[in-house]
């Protein structure tokens, strides 16, 4: 059994300016994404150049942040936030939705897709790959804040969070299955399979599937939302519901005929 120290939410406090933990988290995401993404673009055949790729960033903090947020308040706890729709900004203090900033960052690739002329599937093959250090940072955060945590163990790794809503006994750290899983997993699968041209979507449906399975599978380990509980057949809980499209479609990418990008 482990015991995790009560961290504080802010890593560094400047004058009145607080750095949090999740913010960091966030940050750190964006930069290693704008660094990849960049060396990314200096290979022609994958249909995003360097300047393009600027603009992309830009949509893509403003689809992920609000759809991520709006996600969490549609999904997560209506009721709460439609008792209190001031706290919907209080993004801060965590909150947010995976399911939700990938709905809100497919809306904003269709529109940078169609402001640009550039086919839709190829920048989704080129921006899903960025994604994994994102989640890989977010999830450390959840775990440094000592939320989203596992449901009860008896194996040695079982940690006590000091939330005193985790009642004091061992969880599981299902915040670092998370990170290992969809970050250093998912992130080596999606950069070595896209290292060289292949079908039009089929990256886009690699990350899909491994997001959805990598996601459903950790959901047997984590505490479900109180919120919520179970959702489906007794046993399910929303991450998973939510995951089971982005599995299927994921597929269907993956399987299609489609011509190689860049030829």
């Amino acid at each position: 059994m482990i015991i995790l120290p009560d961290f504080d939410p802010v890593a560094l406090r400047i004058g009145p300016l607080a750095l949090r933990w999740y913010g960091m988290a966030y940050a750190a995401g964006f930069i290693v994404a704008w660094f990849w993404g960049n060396r990314r673009a200096q290979e022609p055949w994958r249909g995003v150049t360097p300047r393009r790729f600027d603009d992309l960033v830009t949509w893509l903090i403003l689809g992920l942040v609000l759809g991520g947020r709006l996600g969490y308040v549609l999904f997560y706890n209506p009721s709460y936030f439609l008792a209190h729709p001031a706290d919907i900004f209080k993004v801060w203090q965590g909150g947010m939705s995976f399911h939700g900033g990938a709905i809100g960052v497919i809306l904003v690739l269709f529109l940078f897709a169609r402001r640009y002329g550039i086919p839709f599937l190829t920048v989704g093959d080129f921006l899903v790959p960025l994604v994994p250090p994102g989640l890989f940072f977010g999830r450390l955060a959840n775990f440094v804040n000592g939320e989203l945590w596992g449901r009860p163990t008896d194996l040695p790794i079982g940690m006590v969070f000091p939330n005193p809503l985790a009642g004091g006994v061992p969880r599981h750290p299902s915040q670092l299955y998370e990170a290992g899983l969809e970050g250093v997993c998912l992130f080596l699968l999606l950069w070595l399979y896209s290292r060289k041209p292949r079908r039009i979507g089929s990256t886009g449906g690699l990350f899909l599937m491994g997001y959805g399975c990598f996601r459903f599978l950790v959901e047997f380990a984590r505490q479900p939302d109180t919120q919520l509980g179970y959702v489906a057949f007794g046993w399910l809980s929303m991450g998973q519901v939510l995951s089971v499209p982005m599995i299927l479609v994921g597929l269907w990418l993956f399987l299609r005929p489609s011509p190689i990008q860049g030829q």
